[in-house]
């Protein structure tokens, strides 16, 4: 059954409702001159009563009891979603968030786990989190060191930039991916933040600048990668994949703006980037697969880049260089994901037709990926578009 709009503001407002009566974080407005700590503000800023963030639980909610915490894996895709509950929690302080991402990293540290591509990193996000919340356990510390050691070791292309598929599969399939800004780029972004680490943010600063030389278009937009063994187009550009790197890029600018500094070729790379994806965001507020071929074959209107952009561009407004333009586009990106929107036969919402995984193609192998709901990474997309544009 999909929801309409009566329907999910329905949905929403009962939980916003709720939220409000088992807390008190309406008697603290966002006052800016009110002393409050970062944490405290965040979750200010992002409205923990607001429609959004009542979405985002139920949503996040539906995805926990239906798939146990063991049951994901140690790489991006449920890196991805554990990311965003990470950010969740930030905003709700919901203890069945924390219990559950908690349980996945746990669960991994026993079991054993390796990092051998950029697909591997995004799981230290959520030790990271754990680490800011007070967890003092050195296991947590080890997944980030272990994705920084592997930054430091794995081959280069000619550019110097960091292979996707690391030292295994990478012999065989050289190059860099944009999907690797957000993969290992968050790490490097949150741990140059938390941890102050200024090697972290000189190497995503160094990354940015020769994935910036080598994929980036005159239109802003970027090619999916620099080279791949088998048919590749470099003159398309792949919606999800921008989206990962807007979103990492606005991270990576706030961090940086935080700690008093500047990055000049970022700040392009990022108002170029930008630039594209507002001339490619479909009247819908979503963006087809293969953005700039719209409506053109099998291409369709995909529901996990439109998240990834919303959530970049609300980030870049509340820290930085965007202004209402790029809220407003945020805003109808999400409007367009929450038509996406089912509830299943318990009145639980969904995320559908998310894109599965995707390697470097051609335009016909673009939009032959199959659509598929309730997908990790696609979940997690959302809930972080969700949360960015709350309060806003």
């Amino acid at each position: 059954l999909t929801m309409t709009p009566y329907r999910l503001f329905a949905v929403a407002l009962m939980l916003a409702l709720a939220s409000a009566c088992a807390s008190d974080s309406s008697t603290d407005p966002c006052d800016p001159d009110l002393d409050l700590s970062e944490e405290e503000r965040y979750r200010c800023e992002r409205d923990p009563d607001s429609e959004e963030i009542a979405l985002a639980t139920a949503i996040a909610h539906r995805y926990m009891e239906e798939h146990p915490p063991e049951t994901e894996l140690f790489d991006w895709t449920s890196g991805v979603l554990m990311f965003a509950l990470t950010e969740l929690y930030r905003v709700t302080e919901d203890p069945k968030l924390r219990d559950y991402y908690k349980a996945y990293l746990d669960h991994h540290i026993d079991l054993g786990y390796d990092m051998f591509w950029s697909d591997s990193c995004p799981p230290a996000l959520t030790a990271l989190a754990l680490l800011r919340e007070g967890e003092d356990d050195p296991a947590y510390r080890k997944v980030v060191d272990d994705v920084l050691d592997y930054l430091e070791t794995v081959p280069r292309t000619d550019e110097g930039g960091i292979w996707h598929n690391g030292p295994t599969a990478g012999v065989a399939a050289p190059g860099i991916w944009l999907d690797s800004l957000f993969m290992f780029g968050m790490v490097l972004n949150r741990e140059g933040d938390e941890f102050e680490n200024d090697d972290a943010l000189t190497l995503m600063e160094e990354q940015l600048g020769v994935f910036k030389s080598v994929l980036q278009s005159d239109q802003g937009l970027m090619v999916h990668a620099d080279d791949w063994i088998l048919d590749f187009d470099t003159d398309i550009y792949w919606a999800r994949g921008n989206g990962w790197v807007v979103a990492s890029l606005a991270e990576y600018l706030r961090v940086r703006q935080a700690r008093g500094e500047t990055d000049e070729s970022a700040l392009d790379m990022f108002d170029r980037i930008v630039a594209g994806a507002l001339a490619t965001q479909d009247e819908s507020g979503m963006w087809w697969t293969v953005t700039n071929r719209p409506a053109e074959g099998d291409n369709y209107l995909e529901t996990s880049a439109p998240a990834l952009f919303a959530y970049g561009l609300a980030r870049g407004y509340r820290y930085g260089p965007l202004g209402e333009t790029e809220r407003d586009a945020a805003k109808r990106a999400m409007a367009g994901v929450q038509d996406r929107i089912v509830l299943d036969d318990q009145e639980r919402p969904i995320v559908t037709r998310i894109s599965g995984g995707t390697e470097p193609g051609t335009f016909e192998f673009y939009v032959g990926i199959e659509e598929i709901d309730d997908l990790n990474y696609g979940v997690g997309a959302v809930i972080l578009g969700l949360i960015e544009t709350s309060g806003l």
